[in-house]
């Protein structure tokens, strides 16, 4: 491997390693903050913990039981910004708790959605409250009452990508398929080594920023030689998909008998997802898959409260994440607390290395702003904190779903009012740049089957890093679940050429 001279490098202010929430977030921030900003991610971004979330934007109800006031408070407030932000991805949902006597006392119950009606600034969703079921609830007929409150669904995978899209707007450079070999102090600041699909070539730092997840304590051991300052958890959350489950558009919160909660959540129109599960991790992190407890141990919730009772044979796909979660040595993965942790260590007098331990998807703009917070010492002259009121892309003058829906079948006659709804939502006002010049349904392209056209494939090579079939059908729109092997075949080589020609990049 033949390598320039360490001067003739490009040099950043900050090179973030991690391409999920968390470090995107960062990049994000520091961007528009004005600082130099290069991000690698070694698969695509959103590709593991952050697109198997179980797609909420939440306070957190249950992290009142193990008194996490503070954590709870910021994401509450977060709930608020994110719906101001993206309000085409972050849309409120209804929760139903049903009230079983012998897991939680109604007192218990009634006192935490109090706290979380009131510990944050709820501004446009409803308070809590008490409700009884008849005969037409999907729930089992013993169960005649329970609660109801408020919190968000979000899409978590297009959350980073529009992140992502903001950050490169306010000047990041960032790149995909690209792993972080080594990095080591030279001349005062950090050399990275860098592989991109098997050609390495390096970049300088005056900051490193381990955001890799799951690989936190294993990037620092490996790759940058250095001690972790804490210790991680792996733990697994498996979700199931189903057909609908019930016709109402409500989310169920079930409880079990272990203390655990199970979301049972109205899916892309036409599934119900179901999950999480919390279990130690122990193997390759990059095979995670659900397991036959798992499995098991969701349907008994999910059949303890429905009058639809569910089999394996009804599961239509399953997918699985691995949360990295601060160890505070708790006995149970499920009490482990799901607050951040960030570690700034002086590798060097003037080079520092920041590491993000634990987090979650609701709070990750917190977590950016706390880093840099961190980081202001070493750029003085970076500006201050932007992120809380700036919409993110396709929240620009968003003036609801309906509207924006409206707008479109306007825009193009005879347009699927299912396809018109899935880009509203997926793109917001950002949209209008996937219809750039496009005026009917002749200008769409080559037709690849369940409302996906040659017009938006192109979009997503172009302007969101897209390079295979499941980067488009998986993380960007979500139709994998339409699509057939042959289907994605036909797709896949399509990638494969425009990918090839356009970016010299092979998909």
């Amino acid at each position: 491997m033949v390598m320039t001279t360490s001067a003739s490098l490009p040099l950043y202010d900050i090179v973030v390693v991690g391409g999920g929430i968390n470090g995107i977030g960062i990049a994000n921030d520091a961007a528009g903050r004005g600082l130099s900003v290069f991000l690698c991610e070694k698969d695509d971004f959103a590709s593991h913990t952050s697109s198997a979330s179980s797609k909420l934007i939440h306070g957190g109800l249950r992290y009142l039981e193990h008194y996490e006031f503070r954590l709870v408070r910021e994401a509450l407030a977060e709930r608020e910004v994110l719906m101001a932000k993206a309000p085409h991805l972050v849309r409120p949902l209804r929760f139903i708790l049903p009230y079983q006597a012998h897991l939680r006392s109604e007192w218990l119950i009634r006192s935490g959605l109090f706290l979380y009606d009131h510990l944050g600034k709820r501004k446009k969703l409803t308070a809590s409250k008490k409700i009884t079921f008849d005969s037409a609830s999907p729930l089992k007929s013993e169960i005649s009452k329970g609660f109801e409150y408020a919190d968000c669904t979000v899409d978590d995978a297009r959350l980073v990508i529009i992140n992502a899209i903001q950050a490169r707007e306010k000047g990041a450079e960032l790149v995909t398929h690209t792993e972080c070999l080594s990095a080591e102090i030279v001349d005062d600041v950090w050399l990275i080594t860098l592989q991109h699909r098997q050609v390495p070539y390096q970049i300088r730092a005056k900051v490193l920023i381990n955001a890799t997840g799951p690989w936190v304590e294993s990037f620092l051991k490996s790759q940058l030689k250095q001690h972790s300052p804490y210790k991680i958890r792996h733990i697994q959350g498996s979700h199931l998909i189903v057909a609908k489950l019930y016709e109402d558009n409500h989310a169920y919160i079930l409880q079990n008998e272990d203390g655990r909660i199970v979301f049972v959540i109205p899916y892309l129109n036409d599934f119900s997802l179901i999950g999480t599960t919390d279990q130690v991790y122990l193997d390759d992190l990059n095979l995670v898959n659900i397991t036959q407890q798992e499995i098991s141990y969701l349907l008994d919730v999910v059949n303890r409260h429905f009058k639809t009772v569910l089999t394996r044979a009804d599961i239509i796909q399953t997918y699985s994440g691995v949360r990295p979660l601060c160890d505070d040595e708790s006995d149970q993965p499920s009490a482990i607390t799901r607050d951040y942790t960030l570690a700034l260590t002086m590798v060097s007098e003037v080079a520092p290395l920041l590491s993000v331990f634990g987090g979650k998807l609701t709070t990750y703009r917190k977590l950016a702003g706390s880093a840099l917070e961190q980081l202001k010492l070493f750029f003085p002259d970076m500006t201050p904190s932007w992120t809380e009121y700036e919409p993110l892309p396709g929240g620009e003058y968003f003036k609801g779903q309906d509207k924006l829906v409206n707008a479109i079948q306007l825009r193009i006659k005879g347009i699927a009012s299912e396809l018109a709804k899935r880009w509203a939502t997926s793109y917001g006002t950002r949209v209008w740049k996937l219809l750039q010049g496009v005026y009917s349904e002749e200008d769409f392209g080559i037709y690849f089957g369940h409302g996906l056209y040659q017009l938006e494939v192109d979009y997503l090579v172009k302007v969101e890093w897209v390079e295979s079939a499941d980067d488009v059908l998986w993380r960007r729109t979500k139709l994998g679940f339409r699509f057939n092997q042959n289907e994605i075949l036909v797709l896949q080589d399509y990638l494969i050429s425009l990918v090839v020609g356009e970016q010299g990049k092979i998909a």
